[in-house]
């Protein structure tokens, strides 16, 4: 299985119930397309480097995902060009010194967090 994650940015004007719909759409969409999920993390919102739609802020989500279906990245993407309420994302293809990376990152949210 291919190891890939996924940034989105999700506009500003949502409610907190808004959000938690889109980033469920992307998380359903993920699993019922026989995708493992590894992490989901809600990083909350931030100030964008620059204005994104006349917008300055947003909600950023990070999903981790194992999958041997690689069309599903292309047709993650082409749900998150489709839905108005992401105004970015980025999906990589994560590598063994990414995996490792992203597992020391998840223990010491885990350990900041006790």
């Amino acid at each position: 299985m291919t190891n890939y994650e996924t940034v989105f940015i999700l506009t500003p004007v949502l409610s907190d119930s808004q959000v938690e719909e889109a980033v469920n759409k992307f998380h359903d969409y993920l699993t019922s397309n026989g995708a493992e999920i590894v992490a989901k993390e809600n990083w909350g919102l931030k100030k964008l480097a620059y204005a994104i739609q006349n917008k300055r802020n947003g909600f950023y989500h990070l999903i981790e995902f194992k999958t041997e279906n690689a069309d599903l990245v292309s047709n993650l993407e082409l749900a998150f060009k489709r839905d108005e309420r992401v105004l970015r994302y980025l999906t990589v293809k994560l590598d063994k010194h990414g995996i490792e990376w992203a597992e020391k990152r998840r223990t010491k949210l885990k350990t900041a967090n006790k």
